[in-house]
């Protein structure tokens, strides 16, 4: 069963992130911690639980963290597609329409994902989390056509505000080659 919150914090510092982890740790009892280096050379924290035990552990971290925090998001109702693409579950594709949104960073891409979901009929097919993309996060999403492009266009405006770079594209009647081939892995050496 999916928890109803979801955090997720970066840190320019390796060991300032560290550091933030055992604080947000110690400070509530969170359901699910993870926690590691990712590309290039930062730290990434993602936590889940209760909402109030979150948002009491995702400040925490902030407080610790000051200014090596690159980006958070806390969602205190994150939807359960988000919630199970960040664990690491893809989802095979169900529709001929695709729609990608690449951020900047992590905690973009998650905010991202939570928006479209929440504002279209769509399906999340995959979140990937930094590594293997230069700390970059991408979201990539199947549906109707008119429901992809409502979900990009959410998730673009929640990235929109944190003034980092993104993209989002949206790729009508997606060949079939090019679906077979991102259902087997959206990383080039597999």
């Amino acid at each position: 069963m999916a928890e109803p919150a979801l955090a997720v914090l970066e840190f320019a510092s390796i060991a300032i992130g560290t550091r933030a982890g055992d604080a947000l740790i110690k400070r509530a009892g969170i359901a699910t911690f993870r926690a590691g280096t990712i590309h290039p050379g930062r730290f990434l924290i993602v936590i889940s639980g209760g909402v109030g035990e979150v948002e009491e552990s995702f400040h925490e971290g902030i407080r610790i963290g000051g200014n090596c925090v690159l980006d958070q998001v806390f969602l205190p109702d994150a939807h359960a597609e988000v919630q199970s693409a960040v664990a690491g579950k893809r989802t095979a594709p169900s529709a001929e329409t695709l729609g990608i949104i690449e951020s900047e960073t992590v905690a973009a891409i998650v905010h991202a994902a939570d928006r479209a979901v929440k504002s279209a009929d769509i399906t999340i097919r995959e979140i990937r989390l930094a590594d293997g993309l230069g700390g970059k996060g991408i979201l990539h999403l199947d549906g109707e056509l008119s429901d992809v492009q409502a979900a990009i266009a959410a998730g673009l405006e929640a990235i929109a505000p944190r003034g980092i770079e993104h993209q989002g594209v949206v790729i009508p009647a997606v060949h079939a080659m090019l679906t077979r081939e991102l259902s087997e892995s959206t990383r080039f050496n597999r």
